[in-house]
């Protein structure tokens, strides 16, 4: 996606993602395929959208990893959501199921895994981290015509959970199959995106026989707001208990990230722009910013309420700031010491006629436009991965699960962001409320929250002050804050997405 100034909403939903006319989805009938042409009945059935994905698909696979071996099968298939007052089909959403054989399904946990977005397809936790399989992403420089071969993951997490990625509609394979304009309205909706997952959820395990497992579930930047909020529908709603939840680069509170003349969206991204600066890259690196820490949420904050008429609070900011960013002292002034993430990113290898990522300050790409006021440029973690992710997703479900769809992999639909409706009224959505009252009626519910150093989109230091402002709800060590090297796609680095998979190890099993 193109990152421009002003264009938080797009910017920050990009990764990786009810109206009363639909009643809920609940019948339970798997998908059909379309019926092919009476001229040629030889023909494969349709599966461009609107056409209903095909029969789900189960291979058997093994995986030849250091010091053990994973014998698992993979189920690629959709799940059918209907209208629950008629049955009429409303969207097919597609899921891939990573099942480890020999297991005992009552004790074995499953993790259901969401991106972003709203929009972005499964493939960046599933090839990035979790999966059986992974693309080699952390070369650089990263570039959309890189050899979409996925290798052998050895750090997948199939050793202590199995994993069910599932893409909402418009991501993945996933689609709308009612006609009309309520259903899409009702799809691309905080509330209707939330109870679609939900019901998703539900069916697969009532179809797997999977309701005394363990349950879990991971969600990245869009994912991470929608995981709590599935907590909740799921206790509520589904009959379904949630033991844990793993938020990976979370949006928490979207109230923290909007607008210029909110003081702390210049807080919470200083400690990360300072990370850049500073070349921090590994698992010490927050512990060197703690200077910058302690000033962003201290002076700096007092000093910005005081706002732009009081000169030495200016002043002040703008030679602290300049300081720990690296820039240029007199555009920080001209900045009024509030830097923003695109301004960041632009200036900061300007000089070299380079651009950083909004998504990981420490990988920079060419700027098309290094001598101009402004540039119309791509991110280059995020723009150039989507490329490789897609074609590496369409060749995985196609050969090595046998689930051959005739449609291209979105692996991050514009489209859906652009139509995302974030609700009316004052209140900007957060999922923190949902959190707390989560981890408040369930004393057992673990969260693992992991954020990488040097993420401009949704920066570490704002779940941090998020956090503490949730009460100590019994054992503290249930709500874990764990920041690593790396950006929002930490897992896109070796040793980030080893401490990660450790983390997250650790609270599945219950440690």
């Amino acid at each position: 996606m193109t990152a421009t100034p002003g264009n938080w909403k797009s910017m920050l939903a990009a990764i990786l993602f009810g109206c009363a006319a639909i009643a809920p989805a609940t019948a339970l009938e798997p998908p059909a395929p379309a019926k092919p042409e009476a001229a040629e009945p030889t023909q494969t059935p349709a599966t461009t959208p609107p056409n209903p994905l095909p029969p789900a698909a189960t291979t058997s696979h093994s995986l030849d990893l250091p010091g053990r071996n994973l014998r698992f099968k993979a189920i690629a298939g959709a799940i059918r959501l209907s209208d629950g007052q008629n049955g009429t089909p409303q969207a097919d959403i597609g899921a891939l199921a990573f099942l480890l054989e020999g297991a005992d399904p009552a004790k074995r946990p499953v993790a259901f895994a969401i991106n972003g977005g709203p929009g972005a397809g499964s493939a960046w936790l599933d090839l990035g981290a979790l999966g059986p399989w992974r693309l080699p992403l952390d070369g650089a420089p990263q570039s959309p015509s890189a050899p979409p071969i996925a290798i052998d993951n050895a750090e997948t997490w199939l050793d202590f959970t199995d994993l069910v990625f599932i893409d909402p509609p418009g991501a993945g394979y996933s689609r709308i199959l009612a006609k009309g304009e309520d259903a899409r309205r009702h799809f691309y909706s905080v509330g209707g995106d939330i109870d679609a997952l939900a019901v998703t959820i539900r069916k697969w395990l009532v179809a797997n026989k999977r309701l005394e497992s363990p349950k879990f579930i991971v969600g990245e930047s869009y994912g991470g707001f929608r995981a709590p909020k599935l907590a909740r529908r799921l206790q509520d709603q589904e009959g379904i208990g949630v033991a844990g939840l793993v938020l990976i680069s979370p949006v928490l509170d979207f109230g923290w990230f909007e607008g210029a003349n909110n003081p702390l969206t210049f807080v919470t991204r200083l400690p990360s722009q300072a990370a850049a600066a500073r070349s921090l890259n590994g698992a010490d690196g927050r512990a060197r910013l703690a200077d910058v820490e302690a000033y962003a949420a201290g002076p700096y904050l007092a000093d910005l309420l005081r706002g732009e008429r009081d000169a030495q609070a200016l002043n002040r900011i703008s030679e602290k700031v300049a300081g720990f960013t690296g820039l240029d002292p007199a555009l920080v002034r001209q900045l009024g010491g509030r830097v923003d993430m695109a301004s960041f990113s632009r200036e900061r290898s300007r000089a070299d006629g380079k651009i950083a990522s909004l998504y990981d300050a420490n990988i920079s790409g060419f700027d098309p436009a290094p001598h101009s006021a402004s540039s119309d440029y791509s991110d280059p973690v995020l723009d150039a991965l989507k490329t490789p992710l897609a074609s590496a997703m369409a060749d995985i479900t196609g050969n090595r699960l046998g689930w051959p769809i005739e449609a291209r992999y979105e692996i991050l639909n514009e489209n859906v962001n652009r139509q995302w409706d974030w609700g009316s009224g004052r209140s900007r959505p957060e999922a923190l409320g949902d959190l707390k009252r989560a981890m408040a009626i369930d004393p057992h519910l673990r969260v693992l929250v992991a954020h990488g150093l040097t993420d401009q989109v949704t920066p570490y230091f704002a779940s941090k002050l998020l956090l503490d402002q949730v009460p100590p709800l019994g054992d503290p060590d249930r709500l874990r804050l764990k920041v690593y090297g790396g950006g929002h796609m930490l897992y896109l680095q070796d040793k980030p997405r080893a401490a990660l998979r450790e983390d997250a190890r650790k609270l599945i099993e219950g440690k």
